[in-house]
């Protein structure tokens, strides 16, 4: 040939970014998140805590009924008690104990667990802060033998408060100082009359308080374990298919080498005619180019060619799906970073993809990306049958790992599923930019 090319050799510890039909047709079939970094790595997924949070929400639920319970079971001797101490320590008393108490319960509604553990923390040592302040307030007459001091009632529910937010380790001393703190106040309280009992009493309330404690603490850990197992199956398959992409871009490039690259070779070396040579030549060089010219980590797409690349995803994976950018125009960042676009392109064809085999043959979709400065956002909704999305068997990693799991690997990105039986499904893809 009259002109030569230098040609890199691929071997198998890297990694070509896939042809978009190849990495589509893998994805599809493994429903994990694969990377497109040169070096062949798969993304780190994030970590799992989807079980443990649904232990908490449902143990900050029971406690906050709990003190609720308590507090209209205790509602008369608190009343009765509090002539016996100085006029403030009761009020503030019941409104922080209790309030706090019950708020770890209305705020495991959010998706956020942080401001649930936070107040239950705060409720945890509201509780501790009471008894402290207990004697600056105790003015007297003394209780009878058998009467008791109503924080006594309730240190085991204070201690749930505290496994919720704090480790096991310092929830038992919360549980150890709780008791002893009650029965000590209960001690004074009678005037000293049941000193005698005072050590039985306290081995008695952390004995009782423990059953249900523990109960709480193993529960907390089968939902790490649980965790933890998912996890690993999340990126046992993430490694998987990784490693099935590799395999299916090796056998690309080998058939290109196979098809374009020695049959050009070949040609030329049997001396056939410029005219049978050339074209063998060019074609060889076009399939090459791209091998080459892969622009890396650091490759940007001007917002135009982000959006040409996500609308050639949505139509390879729905062609019938209608694609709007909001607001109409070119407003938002001059250029994206090509990766974060490339993990868009890919949850985007995922959520369609999951559409077409789940909404039914008659839903309409519809992907609507939004763009602005600092945030970048698809919506892709279908009028289809709509699924629970709480009910969604745990080997079912189409959305789980290819969209959520992806944009949460994504720096800034994050994914939402909203479905419903009978009204349709909306995936919220969204990307802060830094």
């Amino acid at each position: 040939m009259n002109a030569t090319r230098k040609v890199s050799v691929v071997d198998d510890r890297s990694s070509v970014d896939p042809a978009p039909e190849t990495m589509h047709d893998t994805l599809s079939s493994a429903q994990i998140p694969v990377s497109t970094n040169p070096g062949g790595k798969t993304t780190d997924l994030p970590g799992i805590t989807e079980n443990l949070d649904r232990i908490l929400r449902m143990l900050a639920r029971l406690v906050s009924v709990g003190y609720v319970a308590y507090l209209v079971f205790l509602l008369p001797p608190i009343i009765v008690k509090s002539a016996r101490l100085d006029a403030w320590w009761t009020p503030l008393t019941v409104v922080t104990v209790f309030g706090l108490g019950f708020l770890p319960g209305v705020l495991s509604f959010r998706s956020d667990t942080r401001p649930m553990r936070l107040s239950a923390a705060a409720a945890a040592l509201a509780f501790l802060l009471s008894i402290v302040t207990w004697p600056l307030a105790w003015n007297g007459p003394d209780l009878a033998s058998g009467d008791a001091f109503w924080l006594a009632a309730f240190p085991g529910l204070a201690s749930l408060t505290a496994i919720i937010a704090w480790p096991v380790w310092l929830t038992v001393i919360h549980l150890i100082s709780g008791c002893v703190g009650v029965m000590a106040i209960t001690t004074v309280a009678r005037g000293g009359s049941s000193v005698v009992m005072l050590f039985t009493e306290i081995a008695f309330a952390i004995m009782f308080c423990t059953l249900f404690v523990g109960g709480a603490a193993m529960a907390i850990r089968t939902g790490k374990l649980l965790d933890s197992t998912t996890e690993s199956s999340y990126r046992a398959a993430a490694s998987a298919a990784a490693q099935r992409a590799r395999t299916v871009e090796r056998e690309r490039i080998d058939a290109l080498i196979h098809d374009s690259v020695l049959s050009a070779l070949l040609a030329a070396a049997r001396g056939q005619p410029q005219y049978l040579v050339g074209p063998l030549a060019r074609s060889a060089l076009a399939g090459l180019d791209p091998l080459s010219t892969h622009g890396g980590p650091d490759e940007l797409f001007a917002l135009r060619e982000a959006i040409a690349h996500l609308r050639a995803a949505a139509a390879h994976a729905d062609d019938q799906a209608t694609f709007d950018i909001l607001p109409n125009g070119t407003t938002g960042p001059e250029s994206l970073p090509a990766d974060g676009v490339r993990t868009m392109g890919s949850a985007v064809a995922e959520a369609l993809r999951n559409s077409v085999l789940h909404a039914g043959s008659d839903a309409v979709r519809a992907v609507t990306v939004h763009v602005s400065e600092h945030v970048f956002s698809i919506d892709v909704t279908d009028d289809g049958i709509g699924f629970d999305s709480t009910s969604i068997a745990p080997h079912r990693l189409g959305i789980a790992v290819s969209i959520i799991g992806r944009m949460r690997g994504l720096p800034g990105g994050s994914a939402s599923v909203e479905s419903k039986p009978g009204i349709g499904t909306r995936i919220h893809l969204e990307w802060t930019l830094s």
